[in-house]
């Protein structure tokens, strides 16, 4: 018998279709791009600074500017100073994330006139979250006119409707919610229905009307608890700013309010605490 002295042939190699590597290298390579582009952490260039001020297409690349415009002022850059007459400008901005970033922003330097003198302007904005960054901003320059907006940060939130519908609930009460969260649809016969979104983080603490009765634009239709991160910065400037009159919504998370953490208690004992003290002429 004769054995042959050959070996086997190998098996072809396959290789997939170019159109398939080309799928996989978008799977690897879209999310990459798109959390490239909206991560807010990536440095950018001075020429990319002054294009994200002014891009209003696309609010995020101005709120990227923003972010590292803050970041820098933390770090003691003081070239970043140059952007500031771009940054009090936004607080005529047509979108409400951009008006409150940028009253964060404000709050890193107080010693900026011209950041105090914006600030003092968005304490009457038609948004609740940016007349309260900008009242916590104001705290920074020892400037207690935003002190009424803080306190109401301690209390509960109504949410009207932006205009008459028959309204269909989206969430349950003790539903946690974020800035922008769907919270209901208001219908108008044809029309396309109206969302009624909520303006401030917080929890669905109690719906004022039921799923599908008819509401009238400026109706009080939900009541948002605040969150904490909200209640423990208010505590934090009442300490700086608060008077007695605050004293009475201080002392409820003093003594352990529902839902709250025992750090919001321990900081509200302590702004508490200090009230008296300023109050009795003790420094």
């Amino acid at each position: 018998m004769n054995v042959s002295s050959e070996q086997p042939a190998a098996p072809p190699r396959f290789r997939p279709p170019f159109w398939i590597l080309l799928l996989v290298l978008a799977f690897v390579l879209v999310p990459f791009l798109f959390w490239r582009g909206t991560w807010f952490g990536r440095p950018l260039t001075e020429k990319e600074t002054g294009q994200y001020l002014t891009d209003a297409a696309r609010p995020r690349r101005t709120q990227h500017a923003l972010v590292q415009i803050g970041e820098r002022i933390v770090r003691g850059d003081a070239s970043v100073k140059r952007w500031y007459p771009q940054v009090a400008a936004l607080v005529g901005h047509e979108s409400p994330e951009i008006r409150a970033t940028a009253a964060w922003v404000m709050g890193q330097d107080n010693q900026a006139a011209e950041f105090h003198a914006a600030l003092l302007r968005l304490l009457e904005d038609p948004d609740p979250l940016v007349r309260r960054n900008a009242a916590l901003a104001l705290v920074r320059f020892a400037d207690a006119s935003g002190r009424r907006e803080i306190r109401a940060m301690l209390h509960s939130f109504g949410v009207a409707a932006p205009q008459a519908g028959e309204l269909a609930i989206r969430l349950k009460e003790g539903d946690t919610v974020n800035p922008g969260t769907l919270l209901a649809r208001l219908r108008a016969g044809e029309e396309e229905p109206f969302e009624v979104r909520a303006p401030l983080p917080g929890t669905i603490q109690q719906w004022l009307v039921a799923d599908g009765a008819r509401v009238q634009g400026g109706d009080l239709v939900a009541l948002l608890s605040p969150a904490e991160e909200q209640v423990w910065e208010a505590l934090r400037a009442l300490y700086l700013i608060g008077t007695a009159e605050d004293l009475t919504d201080v002392e409820l998370y003093a003594s352990g309010a529902e839902e709250m953490s025992d750090r919001v208690r321990q900081q509200a004992a302590l702004t508490a605490e200090a009230i008296r003290r300023r109050a009795k002429g003790v420094i």
